[in-house]
């Protein structure tokens, strides 16, 4: 049975086999005697001692597993051998040390930072200029009227800073071995920092990397490295998609008016149309938290794509997370539920009431307009919330529909039928009862509203107004040009006022209305004769106009009066 020993790497406690540790004591000492008389020797095996905990943590898989033998040798291969980077200035200007790279990683730069690094390190990670970077959150910040802010926010926070050598050479894609550590350090005391940049270190690497790999090689590296690519893009739109829904979601929060900040103007058609105003804060917040959560998941699985070390927000805030969520997903079923249980049921009121007309009088029908909610006699069915001439709030619509028909009643009838929907059938009808509605009957003139109000706390439920006019038959109707748009009605209604009979004397009749003013149409007499018989009607016409009688008077006796109806 082998002992295990603990230790502190960087900061980082691991259990290790004892002779794993003799290993890597030996390994690490054996290093600190390459660095003999090195300028920055202790920071050089600081990050030495950071590289090698990182490796350790990215090969266990929980607290308790014992770092052995092959843990510390796949970790000495990787960092090198000591002796194979005793370099001077000279060895490293001509003959540069390579092994392969892993690809670079996501970090914020301080180094080169003005606010948080983060622009820089994308700057790094991307291969673009910081400036332009930076240029581009201006852009989407002024953009977003500010809310992208909240995305440089999130990546401060979840991006890791590039605070050791090592995570510094991964930021820019160099390998972190003993000799980039070493040259990293070196550079920094001896204020040549550009040195790095002045070599071309992807020209040295392609003529390595040529000389010792085949074509097979060559083109698995190739592959891979458009893998790589297209899971990077991925990445990038899971980040961009989240990142939109995020802030959708915060600014659609905040303009509702559920914290009482920003008063959007489309607060009160919520409140009309919804639950009511003490439940819109709830929904809008268990809306943003059934949406906002699985995609903040989303938005994380970006950054993990895109960053190898970042930080994990830990099972305790996933499970908190998930409790969330189902809360809200679980409270919006019971709001839609209940909002679905609002229009169940439908209510009506009749209010009938006779009117001085009978068999010998004309009717004028106007529809009228409130210059007070700026409405005009046009039928739709959408609502409105506005101000009445007595500065309250009223909810009003125009969804009033007009009926005629005739009775055989002495007296003419109004019917105003109005209806509303409800959870049930009381609360429907009282609804129904509180829409107000006006006629005017002046004279022989009935002016009929064009729209109908209620009080806001009744919601909108669908209120309608149905107004049927019963008038004798014998009687006169004129309807002005403003009623088309309320009687447009299919057979169902019984509606004997056809559209574009507005502005004419309509005669009421048993089965409909007959047009007292209305052009007679002349019948052309050959349209419907034939090509066989046209000579002989024409022969026929051509005899009866020789037939009329001059001076008896006969026959004009009888053709005046033929002659007058039609003129008529």
């Amino acid at each position: 049975m082998n002992k295990t020993v603990n230790i502190n790497l960087a900061g980082i406690f691991f259990h290790i086999d004892e002779d794993a540790y003799a290993k890597l004591q030996h390994y690490l000492e054996a290093i600190k005697q390459s660095l003999t008389n090195t300028q920055g020797r202790d920071e050089i095996i600081n990050d030495i001692e950071a590289r090698i905990a990182e490796l350790f943590s990215e090969k266990i898989q929980n607290e308790r597993q014992v770092i052995g033998n092959r843990e510390v040798d796949e970790v000495i291969a990787v960092m090198g051998q000591p002796e194979d980077y005793m370099l001077d200035e000279e060895i490293f200007e001509d003959d540069p040390v390579y092994t392969k790279s892993r690809g670079k990683k996501l970090f914020r730069d301080t180094d080169h930072s003005y606010i948080g690094g983060v622009s820089s390190g994308l700057g790094h990670y991307l291969g673009v200029d910081a400036l332009w970077i930076r240029l581009a959150w201006v852009l989407l910040t002024i953009f977003t009227t500010g809310a992208f802010i909240l995305v440089y926010i999130a990546l401060w926070i979840f991006v890791p800073e590039a605070k050791t050598t090592a995570d510094k050479l991964a930021m820019r894609g160099e390998p972190v071995t003993i000799s980039n550590i070493e040259r990293k350090i070196r550079e920094g005391f001896d204020g040549v920092s550009g040195k790095v940049k002045d070599l071309d270190y992807e020209k040295y690497g392609y003529k390595a990397k040529t000389g010792a790999s085949s074509a097979a090689t060559a083109l698995g590296d190739g592959i891979m490295f458009i893998l790589n690519l297209f899971v990077k893009f991925i990445g990038i739109l899971l980040l961009l998609i989240a990142g939109i829904t995020l802030i959708g979601l915060f600014i659609g929060l905040f303009s509702i008016g559920t914290f009482g900040i920003i008063e959007a103007p489309w607060t009160d058609h919520l409140e009309m149309v919804g639950p009511g105003a003490d439940s819109i804060w709830i929904i809008s917040i268990l809306t943003f938290f059934a949406v906002g959560i699985p995609f903040f998941f989303l938005f994380i699985l970006g950054l993990k794509i895109l960053v190898e070390k970042l930080k994990s927000i830990g099972k305790t805030a996933k499970l908190v997370l998930l409790g969330i969520w189902i809360i809200s997903v679980l409270g919006l079923i019971f709001f839609g539920i209940k909002q679905a249980t609002e229009t169940a049921m439908e209510g009506e009121v009749i209010i009938s009431e006779t009117i001085p007309v009978t068999q010998n009088d004309t009717l004028y029908l106007n529809m009228v307009g409130n210059p007070a909610l700026d409405s005009t006699p046009y039928r739709q069915g959408d609502y409105h919330v506005s101000y009445d001439e007595n500065n309250q709030k009223v909810l009003w619509s125009q969804d009033v529909r007009l009926v005629v028909r005739s009775t055989s009643d002495s007296l003419g009838r109004i019917e105003i039928r109005k209806t509303a929907e409800g959870k049930n059938f009381g609360e429907a009808r009282t609804r129904a009862e509180n829409i107000n509605y006006s006629t005017n009957l002046s004279g022989n003139r009935l002016d009929l509203s064009g729209q109908l109000t209620t009080d806001p706390q009744n919601k909108y439920r669908d209120q309608e107004v149905q107004v049927t006019l019963f008038l004798p038959i014998g009687s006169v109707l004129y309807a002005a040009d403003n009623t088309y748009s309320f009687h447009r009605n299919s057979d169902y209604y019984r509606d004997i006022l056809k559209n574009g009979e507005e502005e004419r004397y309509l005669l009421i009749t048993r089965d409909g209305t007959q047009c007292l003013d209305c052009p007679v149409e002349e019948e052309d007499p050959w349209e419907n004769s034939s090509e066989e018989n046209w000579e002989d009607e024409f022969e026929e016409s051509f005899e009866a106009e020789d037939s009329v009688p001059t001076e008896s008077g006969e026959n004009d006796a009888e053709a005046i009066p033929d002659a007058q109806t039609e003129t008529f």
